[in-house]
């Protein structure tokens, strides 16, 4: 794509995707623009220029570069490379075999380190710069200063090596989102050790499952967690699973929810300052090894079995998270940078990379819900957060309270909320922009485990409309199929990327013939990542999610997402939330569905007839006719992993009479109980 210099790149990506008749402008106004000054000053602004004056190509839109990065695979990675300044050797070749999926390789020839570049310094004046900044709920906060950090990642390392750690090695992490779990994790990637880790508040099966598989060396373990205000201690839980994990040859417990916790009953275990004691901190020593070394081994949910381990690659992980960091997010140094995570999703993983763009971590652990969701608020004041990141229920669970945080928190520096998890209901963007903050790009994101990245969502220089991801992510392939496998647009149908990238996993653990590998993801089309997500690209060259793919109905043969169900009914203020599967009805027909819609109800209403028929009337005057449930049920809770996502496949199980495999994979499996035999749906 050669061309004419680039003119006006002042204003460049302002006006992208709004060349609509005027009619149609009005009716779909953008909720929020970004301002000129602010565009001009983006990371992508200035990418964009290095882009054309490297290759001398027209990119002075977003759709004009998205469309190079996609078709110059190699080229825009090198330039992705070059302008975040990745500290390595980029060897000659940026791609090669790129018509392969899976088997493309990006850089075969480099070497580098993920850990170095994320403790990068800019100079000595910066060494007392804040690295990270902890809240544990309303108890514990903390802070750790750039020089504190490499301090401590240079200790834990040579304490690893002193034990034998050595490159392809797993270290467990069974921890809170407290700063030892980044400490850690920077410690055994710049060793060249595999970092995995879950979350304190999974069983001891769920755990058992995991590490289980991957057999790690060293067990880094919390003494328990703050959950809504209450100590949940953890220590039973980690002497059985030290007893349990036969490749563990150290314990190292992490003081939180006690001083000095009792460790002599767990075998190999020592206190987390003791195992630092005999060594002093010193220049860290980085492992130069290959682009894609094994970096983190990441976990599915597990619902339907026994945990896939997705391993992915330092090189990728980096490349990828740099890409989105600064020309998704415009990260610039001296940002503060939070998502509200457990070690246990990947969104954990996503945000440790924002140290590679010298931006400070703002760390959380615990409930989201102290003081009635306005901790995050007063956390992100208190911080002078300027990126902050949630989930869709959190949104929707404060707009459900009432709560109204822009009438205490300012928000003075908050330029961008990120929401993903599940799709943010066109509501949930009315909700922020009346009730968080008027001047702020809302992001909603969607990517996944399987790539820990992003396919589609935010740009801090893009207009936000109602309900959309903003746009496909920078050098993602992203399109959408039709049952033929034909690329559509403004039509329902599968997610796919059509053409590689470098946060594809390296391989599943234990699948030596990649077979499960490739059956997770290029089953359908061939050559092709089928994500497993059912959505549409908007007129504006956003997306819209309307759930994952399996969980689709199709009643008459008519495909639904359930996100199209999911706002309609959690608009009415008498629902709490829901779930919606499809149920093969009558038994003796093969290929026939109807709609179950499960409901939990606020406190106080019950599910009378009069309420089901005002449900039922308000799905089919904002819908159509087949969104209607067949059934309305009233349940008392809902089930979902623990990273607070519903799992409607289970439930569909349940109520078929077939077994959920995994249930340790879930935050509350009790709650499956309560779909299980039920009458009103034998009729």
């Amino acid at each position: 794509m050669s061309g004419t210099p680039v003119l006006g790149f002042d204003v460049f990506l302002i006006y992208t995707h709004s060349r609509m008749p005027d009619s149609a402008h009005i009716a779909n106004h953008p909720l929020w623009r970004p301002a000129e000054q602010v565009v001009a000053a983006s990371h992508i602004t200035a990418f964009a220029r290095a882009v054309h004056s490297r290759y001398n190509v027209n990119v002075e839109s977003y759709t004009s570069l998205h469309e190079w990065s996609i078709t110059h695979l190699d080229d825009f990675w090198n330039a992705v490379w070059d302008y975040c300044h990745v500290i390595g050797s980029k060897g000659e070749r940026a791609l090669i075999d790129s018509d392969k999926m899976p088997g493309a390789q990006f850089f075969p020839d480099a070497t580098l380190n993920f850990a170095e570049n994320l403790l990068r310094r800019r100079g000595d004046a910066d060494d007392d710069a804040e690295a990270i900044v902890f809240w544990g709920e309303n108890k514990v906060k903390r802070r750790l200063s750039q020089r504190e950090l490499c301090d401590q990642v240079s200790r834990a390392a040579q304490a690893m090596r002193a034990h034998g750690v050595a490159p392809g090695d797993r270290i467990a992490g069974f921890l809170p989102n407290v700063p030892e779990a980044v400490i850690a994790a920077l410690a055994a990637a710049s060793i060249g050790a595999v970092w995995t880790s879950c979350s304190s508040d999974f069983g001891l099966q769920g755990v058992l499952d995991r590490f289980g598989q991957v057999e790690p060396t060293i067990l880094f373990a919390g003494d328990g967690y703050y959950g809504a205000g209450k100590l949940m201690p953890t220590i039973d839980v980690v002497r059985e699973m030290a007893a349990q994990l036969p490749s563990v040859k150290r314990v190292v417990v992490v003081p939180y929810v006690v001083d000095k916790p009792e460790v002599e009953h767990i075998p190999n275990a020592i206190l987390f300052n003791d195992w630092l004691a005999p060594f002093a901190a010193k220049a860290i020593e980085f492992a130069q090894l290959p682009f894609n070394h094994p970096l983190y081994i990441l976990y599915s949910s597990g619902t339907t079995g026994v945990p896939k381990c997705i391993v992915h690659g330092a090189g990728g992980t980096l490349l990828m998270h740099l890409k989105e960091h600064q020309l998704q997010c415009d990260v610039k140094p001296g940002d503060r940078v939070f998502y509200y995570t457990t070690c246990g999703w990947m969104m954990w993983n996503w945000l440790l990379t924002a140290l590679a763009s010298n931006a400070t971590l703002l760390l959380y652990d615990g409930s989201p819900f102290i003081n009635r969701g306005s901790i995050l608020f007063d956390f992100a004041d208190a911080e002078r957060m300027t990126h902050f990141g949630v989930s869709a229920k959190f949104l929707d669970a404060l707009a459900k309270l009432s709560q109204s945080p822009i009438k205490a928190n300012p928000l003075v520096n908050l330029r961008m909320m990120l929401s993903t998890g599940s799709p943010l209901a066109p509501e949930g963007f009315d909700y922020v922009y009346a009730h968080i903050k008027r001047d702020l790009c809302l992001a909603s994101i969607s990517g996944g485990t399987d790539i820990i990245a992003l396919f589609a969502g935010g740009a801090a220089t893009l207009p936000v409309y109602r309900g959309e991801l903003q746009c496909r992510q920078l050098g993602m392939a992203v399109a959408v199929f039709n049952e033929a496998g034909k690329s559509v647009l403004q039509e329902k149908g599968e997610l796919v990327c059509t053409k590689p990238f470098p946060t594809m996993p390296l391989y599943f653990w234990n699948d030596p013939d990649n077979k499960r590998y490739r059956n997770a993801y290029f089953e359908r089309f061939p050559n092709v990542w089928h994500h497993g997500d059912y959505c549409e690209i908007t007129a504006h060259d956003g997306l819209i999610i309307y759930g994952r793919s399996d969980a689709v109905l199709n009643p008459g043969g008519v495909r639904i997402g359930t996100a199209e169900i999911y706002r309609q009914v959690e608009a009415m203020p008498e629902i709490e939330e829901s779930i919606v599967v499809g149920q093969d009805w009558p038994p003796d027909r093969a290929g026939t569905v109807r709609i179950v819609l499960f409901v939990r109800l606020r406190d106080g209403e019950v599910l009378t007839d009069a309420l089901i028929k005002k449900i039922k009337k308000h799905i089919r005057l904002n819908t159509t006719p087949h969104h209607v449930p067949a059934k309305i049920l009233q349940v008392a809770d809902i089930p979902r992993t623990r990273n607070g996502k519903i799992v409607e496949l289970a439930v569909r199980n349940i109520i078929h009479g077939e077994a959920v495999k995994n249930r340790e994979a879930l935050a509350n499996p009790e709650a499956l109980t309560l779909f299980e035999n039920r009458a009103e749906l034998q009729t």
